[in-house]
């Protein structure tokens, strides 16, 4: 007999800002909000694009980040909590920006390579994953990675959802921008927390968990959305835990009410998918 899949899933995201080449404070830092969310009840803990080692693409990249991987298997077991993480990733001479799904046990559950590098100095050193990222079931969910700017792209969220993922995890460092030499306004990237990443999560009909770094110098304001592009949890500007509950219900409902899934795998040939 197959056993029943679980109904929920608390899920926490942890906004705040690493220090650049400051691994120990940050992972730290991490163990202590893992614990925090643990107290909460939460299941399971998403936190911020390369938090280990510092958002600085071009300082950070040639420390590979095995050994933090090491260190946040390690915290997820110590706390008895799922945790997703993103680090620098060393293969063949060359340099990935990557996001781990960590077990409970400290299992290193699933792994991807971003796809989509934003900006020059990511470009610069970092080379761009290859593989879609897989779909893992952890407690009755299940669970896909994209890292930062692979989220702001539909077909990604959308190619993750028709591939069978009901949860997304989203490691992210979205900046500010200043404006420019002329005086010109620079787009206001808080638009992409805000509404981008609920409108993904509302037209693909999953659920997003989306950890950002905090202001003052990134756009802050991650967020946890579910398919209806409801914000169950956000964030301000400043560090800050933020927790929600995600339930397998409101996944079916939404698909039942809006078939955008099964819309899209209708109009398509099936040598296509």
């Amino acid at each position: 007999m197959t056993a029943a899949r679980q109904p929920g899933l608390r899920v926490a995201v942890l906004q705040a800002t690493g220090l650049v080449n400051s691994a120990a404070e940050n992972i730290r830092r991490i163990a202590a909000r893992a614990q925090e969310a643990r107290q909460r009840g939460a299941n399971l803990l998403v936190t911020p694009e390369l938090f280990a080692s510092g958002y600085a693409p071009t300082l950070v990249h040639g420390t590979d980040g095995t050994t933090h991987r090491q260190q946040l298997a390690a915290i997820a077991a110590g706390h008895g909590i799922a945790l997703v993480a993103s680090t620098v990733e060393h293969e063949a001479g060359r340099h990935y920006i990557s996001a781990s799904l960590f077990g409970p046990d400290g299992a290193e559950l699933t792994r991807y390579r971003k796809q989509n590098l934003f900006g020059a100095d990511e470009k610069s050193v970092f080379t761009p994953g290859t593989e879609p990222p897989a779909v893992v079931e952890f407690s009755g969910f299940k669970i896909a990675l994209g890292i930062c700017f692979d989220v702001e792209f539909p077909e990604f969220v959308r190619s993750t959802a028709l591939a069978g993922a009901e949860l997304l995890c989203v490691p992210t460092a979205v900046p500010l921008r200043a404006t420019d030499d002329a005086g010109g306004q620079p787009f206001n990237t808080r638009l992409i927390p805000a509404m981008v990443v609920p409108t993904r999560a509302l037209e693909s009909q999953l659920f997003i968990a989306y950890a950002n770094h905090a202001g003052p110098n990134f756009a802050g304001l991650s967020t946890i959305a579910d398919p209806y592009g409801r914000q169950l949890s956000a964030a301000a500007d400043d560090g800050e835990l933020i927790v929600a509950d995600i339930d397998l219900q409101t996944l079916v409902e939404a698909r039942r009410d809006t078939d955008y899934l099964a819309r899209f795998t209708q109009s398509i040939p099936s040598s296509h998918l």
